[in-house]
């Protein structure tokens, strides 16, 4: 995913940075980490209080199996509803939602 889609994308929250992160990439607001793309997959940042929005619109949960005793670890991050790629209003609301699961982490 390019930076140009990745900027069309969060336009309806304000202006992203974008920066080398975990091989791929990482994307601020306001200083506060809002998602990743990895593999050319865009995911975004979620914590108690939102995963289940994210799990109630079908999203998947970034897991992988870690190196020690092969157990699955899960991340905080997740997929976007496919709906939300066509449509800004949906996707400004998803990316909100993103953007408190970040600014609660900082704290």
């Amino acid at each position: 995913m390019d930076n140009e889609r990745i900027a069309e994308l969060f336009q309806g929250l304000g202006p992203v940075s974008i920066r080398r992160l975990f091989g791929g990439k990482g994307i601020y607001f306001e200083g506060v980490i809002v998602a990743i793309v990895l593999r050319g997959e865009l995911k975004l940042k979620a914590d108690e209080q939102s995963a289940l929005d994210f799990e109630a619109a079908g999203c998947k949960q970034w897991t992988y199996t870690g190196s020690r005793h092969g157990k699955l670890v899960a991340m905080p991050y997740w997929s976007i509803p496919d709906s939300a790629f066509d449509d800004p209003d949906e996707m400004t609301l998803w990316a909100r939602r993103a953007y408190e699961a970040g600014r609660r982490a900082g704290k």
